[in-house]
């Protein structure tokens, strides 16, 4: 399938641009940029007057792709494209992800439409159901695409380790505080190294609102969120890549350690089989008490497994406390916006219109 990206020069799109290298379904056949890049090749876009390269991405692009000539927007949604991964700021999202989607679906790792009523959060796995709705929006907007966005980064791990809980045991509180890695900032303010280094940002401007609300909305039956609580406070500490959380849970029936973390060994993804981005287990249990560890451990199934450790009994929630690991950049952005692309592709929601 041919696909276009929006936003291909900006940190998150290079991000969908590495996840897509040498990808056997899907072929980038058009790239989107600022009017700054424009008329560029993205090679010549990707590099700076002083010939430093702008890519920061893992690896190199291919060498293919670098000679893809930069699109603006109008330029990029009038090209024969199957789908379109979008992944600029929530300001140019609300402005061009409807325009996309009235002609091709739309996988966005913005956070402009995730709370709207017709729009699921979607991370294959963990609630396959909620993406029935995309049919819904297709009809009541009169789309022929749609847009289906993935999570906040920070969402991701929290909610991976929390569906086995809330399966079994019904989820009933959750406190929750993050060591979020620098790259999840981008390349932006407060996070520059005279900030970050040899200390720890406190405050994430809309992060813990945006934890809180899509933690409930994905883990809920469609358009009534779980009923639980989620209160979070989210830092931002000098790693490079791999969220890690420190999460306490409630639960509506009674829970120990050993039983928690049998329930998430046990959980499986066998609907992420034959996926080329799928890892072999989206999350996994170690129960080496120095474990997860960013350094170790984000790289786990490719940087698509989800570590949780130090699962322990929690007397005051009267539940079960634990630290989980998400490789923020992989699974929490372009490699599971592609992730979600293949599944809706097999599932029938995305298919080739040229």
């Amino acid at each position: 399938m041919r696909v276009g990206i929006l936003g291909a020069t900006g940190l998150a799109g290079q991000q969908v641009l590495a996840a897509l290298e040498r990808h056997p379904w899907f072929t980038v056949a058009a790239v989107g940029a600022s009017q700054a890049s424009a008329g560029k090749t993205l090679g010549d876009a990707l590099r700076e007057p002083s010939g430093a390269s702008r890519w920061f991405a893992e690896g190199q692009p291919d060498a293919s792709l670098l000679s893809l000539r930069c699109l603006d927007d109008e330029g990029l949604l009038a090209q024969p494209v199957d789908l379109v991964f979008s992944a600029v700021s929530k300001e140019v999202a609300l402005e061009w992800e409807p325009r996309f989607a009235a002609r091709v679906p739309v996988i966005s790792t913005a956070s402009a439409f995730r709370y709207e009523p017709d729009v699921p959060i979607l991370i294959p796995g963990i609630n396959d159901a909620h993406a029935e709705a995309l049919h819904d929006q297709r009809r009541q907007r009169g789309w022929r695409g749609f847009i289906a966005p993935i999570p906040n980064c920070t969402t991701t791990g929290l909610v991976v380790s929390l569906k086995p809980l809330h399966d079994a045991f019904g989820v009933r509180t959750v406190m929750m505080t993050s060591l979020q890695a620098v790259s999840g900032a981008g390349r932006q303010e407060g996070v520059l190294a005279l900030d970050v280094i040899d200390n720890v940002i406190p405050f994430i401007p809309g992060e813990e609102e945006k934890v809180e609300r899509e933690t409930r909305k994905i883990l809920g039956h469609w358009q009534e969120p779980a009923p639980f609580t989620v209160s979070c406070t989210c830092t931002r500490v000098n790693v490079t890549d791999g969220h890690l959380e420190s999460v306490f849970v409630g639960t509506e029936r009674p829970i120990d350690a050993a039983r928690a973390s049998a329930a998430m060994e046990r959980f499986g993804v066998d609907g992420l089989k034959g996926l080329p981005s799928a890892p072999d287990r989206l999350l996994r249990v170690d129960a080496d008490p120095f474990r997860p560890q960013p350094r170790r451990d984000r790289d786990a199934g490719d940087g698509m497994t989800v570590t949780v450790g130090r699962v322990r009994d929690e007397p005051a929630l009267h539940g079960v406390k634990y630290v989980v690991l998400s490789h923020n950049t992989k699974l929490g952005a372009g490699k599971g916006a592609v992730l979600l692309a293949e599944w809706l592709t097999r599932e029938g929601y995305v298919e080739r219109s040229t």
